[in-house]
């Protein structure tokens, strides 16, 4: 089903209202779902919709949650999600920081009692639209085991960089700390794919699988083996620790609806990159311009760019099944 981006705006945020959210609630999460589908990315668009609804009518998403911005310090930004969904709680804490960045040069943004917080890369991106160099960390529920480990500990653990770039769109570098998202295999299960790419992940047992229902009862590979877990173990003390959210392996699952809330964190670091070097966003764009002599070469972002111009245009494809179960939640049909 082809739906363009107003009328998938207008049904998620009918969705969101019916669930019981507040209308200022409801917008900041439509609003990153629908650039995911955008962009092209959609194990972080609508087909999280139907897991979050199941969340918020089980309770253990906070729909009534109103996120609480404090300052600690001149510098530091705190945000209590209050077990609500992420979006908010970050929307919010990055207005107030982007603030603080602007005063002081630099600033650190912390949110706890967390959820699932989308496409990190659009988060930064849109610090770097405003000039700010910007760095994110989330942790997630446990689906990667330490390097020679026999047990999921870390989450996927996203991390995302993103800067200005001359007249360009930003850089933006948006990546999973598992060799894919864990949420490639969860939609591969939900199409009803029987297998997935060898070198993604192992079963219960530690053995590589292919088959995605066991991919999800065993653990992601680390990108980059023991580097990629210990990046991983980093992720999880920036994001957890430094807010004192749930580690991974304390977290529950951002799919079933059952169980207390998963309660991690986020954290961002912004850089007024202007104060230390006038000239950067150009300097960056003279190193993209290097790389693209190259054959063969890419800059990271550019793909989801072009691929969210064109949606504009053509709309976003939304699986049918998905569509019919989006309108029934629409019509408060569960």
């Amino acid at each position: 089903m082809i739906i363009q981006e107003c009328a998938l705006r207008e049904l998620g945020f009918k969705i969101f209202i019916v669930a019981g959210l507040a209308d200022f609630v409801a917008r900041d999460v439509v609003n990153p779902l629908v650039l995911a589908e955008l962009d092209g990315i959609p194990s972080h668009g609508f087909s999280r919709v139907p897991f979050y609804i199941d969340q918020i009518r089980s309770g253990k998403v906070n729909s009534k949650a109103v996120p609480v911005v404090s300052q600690p310090a001149p510098a530091l930004v705190r945000v209590d999600a209050c077990h609500g969904l992420a979006f908010p709680a970050i929307a919010q804490g990055l207005q107030k920081t982007l603030t603080v960045a602007r005063i002081n040069g630099l600033a650190l943004l912390g949110v706890t009692r967390s959820h699932h917080s989308g496409c990190m890369g659009h988060w930064v991106e849109s610090m770097a639209r405003e000039g700010l160099l910007a760095l994110a960390f989330t942790n997630s529920p446990a689906a990667m085991m330490p390097w020679k480990g026999n047990k999921a500990t870390f989450g996927t653990n996203p991390i995302a960089f993103g800067c200005p770039r001359g007249s360009f769109d930003p850089l933006v570098v948006d990546m999973a700390l598992s060799k894919v998202a864990r949420g490639q295999i969860v939609n591969a299960k939900e199409k009803g794919e029987t297998s997935i790419p060898e070198g993604w992940a192992v079963d219960a047992d530690g053995k590589p699988t292919t088959d995605p229902e066991a991919a999800l009862k065993g653990s992601m590979i680390p990108m980059g083996d023991a580097k990629g877990a210990a990046l991983a173990m980093m992720v999880e003390i920036l994001a957890a620790t430094v807010n004192g959210a749930n580690y991974g392996y304390e977290a529950s699952s951002f799919f079933d609806p059952d169980g207390p809330a998963p309660g991690i964190g986020q954290t961002f670091f912004l850089l007024d990159v202007q104060r230390l070097n006038a000239s950067f966003a150009n300097q960056v764009q003279a190193l993209c311009t290097f790389i693209l002599k190259q054959p063969g070469t890419r800059i990271p972002g550019v793909r989801r760019f072009e691929t969210r111009a064109k949606s504009r245009i053509q709309g976003v494809n939304l699986p049918d099944s998905l569509y019919e179960k989006l309108h029934n939640l629409a019509d408060g049909k569960y």
